[in-house]
C-alpha cells in the first residue's frame, strides 16, 4: 500500500510516492520550488556522475536513480567508511498540468536541477478586454 502526500508545493503539482524500495537505496532530499512556467526539482546527489545518474520520465511518475563512488585517492586507505557506495531512488507522481516532453536536467556538484515546465493551457496569461 502507497501512502501519498503532497511535496512542498502550494499547488499538488508534484506528489511523493512512499513505496518500499531495497533497503541499501538512500532517499536523496529534493526541494521542490514552483512558479507560474513550471516546477524545478533541486536534489542532493553527492558523489554521483552523470554516467551513473539515470532520469526517467513514464506517463505521470518520475524516477531518479543515481550511484555514487566516493573513491580513496591512491596512495591513501580508508580506516573508516560510513559511505561507500551509495544508491540513491526517488519517485514522483506528476500533474497532469507538466509538459513532460520538455524536461531538462543538469547535475552540478552533487545537485541535480531538473525543470518541468508546465503546458501551455495550465500556464497563466493575461486576458484582453475590448471596449464595445
Amino acid at each position: 500500500m502507497n501512502e501519498v502526500d503532497t511535496a512542498r508545493s502550494s499547488t499538488p503539482s508534484v506528489r511523493r510516492n512512499e513505496a518500499r524500495y531495497d533497503d541499501a537505496a538512500l532517499t536523496p532530499p529534493v526541494d521542490v520550488v514552483e512558479d507560474a512556467t513550471g516546477i524545478t526539482l533541486y536534489a542532493d546527489l553527492p558523489g554521483v556522475s552523470k554516467d551513473k545518474l539515470h532520469l526517467q520520465v513514464e506517463s505521470d511518475t518520475l524516477t531518479i536513480e543515481a550511484e555514487s563512488a566516493l573513491n580513496v585517492p591512491e596512495g591513501l586507505q580508508s580506516s573508516h567508511t560510513e559511505v561507500g557506495l551509495a544508491r540513491f531512488h526517488r519517485v514522483f507522481t506528476l500533474s497532469k498540468e507538466l509538459d513532460t516532453e520538455k524536461v531538462t536536467a543538469e547535475l552540478n556538484h552533487g545537485v541535480l536541477t531538473l525543470r518541468i515546465p508546465k503546458l501551455a493551457r495550465a500556464q497563466p496569461r493575461r486576458v484582453e478586454v475590448k471596449v464595445a
